[in-house]
């Protein structure tokens, strides 16, 4: 399950993007988040703006950004839809997103409009290979 202690997990289960965005399928809806691999490179996170519950995304067009110590990065939806829910917890506790990536680090729950996205994101496997030996 883990690619190497230098970069992280990459789990089995999740489908990603060259953008070091994650997806999870849940039914017709996705939770989207940023890999450890992103967080590690950013840093710190202090802030994120994300879009409120009712917008809609599009696959590969940018629908927020994280600011780390850093620097701050655009982030890329993986699929289109439409936000249902936005993880409240990073308010006020944004460093989630560096401790828990995968799990309460979770950046919005999305209603999936375009299942022909998916084919354009990557296995866990296929993500992996992308990620720097270091």
């Amino acid at each position: 399950m883990s690619a190497s202690s230098d970069i992280g997990e990459v789990p089995p289960e999740l489908l990603y993007t060259n953008d070091h965005e994650w997806l999870r399928l849940d039914g017709d809806e996705g939770v989207i988040g940023i890999t450890f691999f992103a967080q590690e490179q950013l840093g710190d996170v202090v802030y994120l703006d994300l879009p409120d519950a009712g917008a809609m995304l599009r696959a590969g067009k940018r629908f927020g950004e994280v600011e780390s110590v850093k620097t701050v990065s655009d982030l890329f939806a993986p699929i289109s839809g439409e936000v249902v829910e936005v993880n409240e917890l990073l308010v006020e506790r944004p460093e989630l997103v560096n401790s828990e990536p995968y799990t309460d680090g979770w950046l919005l729950r999305v209603r999936i409009t375009t299942e022909a996205d998916l084919e354009g994101l990557l296995a866990a496997a296929d993500y992996q290979r992308l990620l720097p030996d270091l």
